[in-house]
């Protein structure tokens, strides 16, 4: 091997700590990203376990080595679990905490017995499975990032077998007992792929949680705090030109709004407009859009449309605006809404003419008595 145990084992040591530092100082910045500090301190473990099998390789103790094992069980056990947090939003510690406690129990009893050999077996594979796991993991959440997430994929399966093969050359030896380290191909291989595949895991994952960060930030100021709707930026980006044929453009706007601040304060104010885009979302397309202009205004745009069809899906959300009370701290508020419909017809026309031709025949429902919908000249009243 190009380079002594020793120096591979400070590689990896330096390489882990300093990934568990970057990781633990990432969570202290907001400290809602829990997997975060789950990946530092399964790494500081895993850290620990490389010092304790540095002992081994100065000077042979079965002792030492299983106390190795165990740390480095337990911090892949944590990796895995960060994992699963970070990839699914949720972690299942009965499945890691038993995963672990099996490894610990038959590793330790092998070693407690005299079969060091077959310990070391048992902690290779163990730790080859976590990993195996994490992959899992990763691979099913590909859709997210399929590059990154694919990558990440084959490190942990590269750095598995790594471990793995660790195992299959001590059985293929034989070595049922140990009375030295392990020495053999499988532990050059695993040494540099334990460098390389922690090394390559920890960077990846860290470009994905960042990634995920920016999307958050990217979404977050694309929609509209209080509603979660699109807000008027992100509903109207790119798509000021000329409209599609059948696209509808649907303007509402909640009647007397100002009054029910007025009267019942602005909380119920801001509830009856979360009601109202619950709403909303509920009635259209998974293709519609739908977004808060501002203040009590709101907009759908619904491609591929027809006159009869938007007039139906505005008509269903006054009538249902209509049938809602939301109780608040000064009473149950009820509201309506006033909407006004334009559709491009065959001839060309932009999504901005369109947005105003709604605009005008929202006005026509208000000035014709409110909580009814305008399009073309004929209304659906109350």
């Amino acid at each position: 091997m190009f380079l002594d145990q020793l120096s591979v084992l400070v590689a990896i040591g330096f390489s882990g700590a300093s990934l568990g530092i970057t990781f633990l100082m990432m969570w202290a910045i907001g400290r809602s990203e829990t997997h975060l500090l789950i990946w530092s301190i399964g790494l500081a473990l895993i850290v620990a376990g490389v010092v304790v099998f540095g002992a081994v390789v100065e000077k042979y103790n079965s002792g030492l080595l299983l106390t190795s094992f165990l740390f480095l069980i337990a911090g892949f056990g944590l990796l895995h679990a960060g994992c699963a947090r970070f990839c699914t939003g949720r972690t299942n510690w009965t499945s890691t905490t038993v995963s672990v406690a099996l490894a610990f129990i038959s590793t330790s009893a092998a070693f407690a017995l005299g079969y060091s050999g077959i310990g070391t077996m048992i902690g290779n594979i163990a730790i080859g499975a976590l990993l195996l796991l994490i992959a899992r993991h990763y691979w099913l959440a590909r859709a997210e990032s399929p590059l990154l997430m694919t990558a990440n994929t084959i490190c942990c399966v590269a750095t598995a077998a790594s471990f793995i093969a660790c195992g299959y050359a001590l059985a293929e030896q034989g070595q049922i007992v140990l009375t030295s380290r392990p020495s053999n191909w499988a532990e050059e291989f695993n040494s540099i792929m334990a460098i390389a595949g922690l090394t390559g895991i920890g960077a990846l994952s860290l470009t994905l949680n960042q990634m995920r960060i920016a999307n958050g930030h990217k979404s977050d100021a694309m929609r509209d705090a209080l509603t979660g709707l699109l807000n008027r930026r992100a509903l109207f980006d790119g798509r000021m030109g000329t409209a599609p044929a059948g696209t509808a453009v649907v303007m509402m706007d909640l009647d007397y709004f100002k009054t029910i601040n007025d009267r019942f304060g602005h909380d119920s104010g801001d509830r009856i407009l979360m009601a109202f885009a619950d709403l909303i979302h509920a009635n259209i397309r998974a293709n519609d859009l739908a977004g808060r202009m501002g203040g009590e205004e709101f907009c759908i745009i619904m491609p591929d449309s027809s006159p009869k069809a938007s007039a139906a899906v505005a008509d269903r959300i006054r009538s249902q605006i209509e049938a809602t009370i939301v109780h608040t701290e000064n009473g149950p508020v009820r509201a309506t809404v006033s909407a006004g419909i334009a559709i491009r017809s065959a001839e060309p026309e932009t999504l901005q003419a369109l947005l105003s031709r709604a605009d005008a025949a929202l006005y026509e429902a208000k000035a014709s008595g409110r909580n009814r919908v305008q399009i073309s000249g004929f209304s659906l009243a109350a």
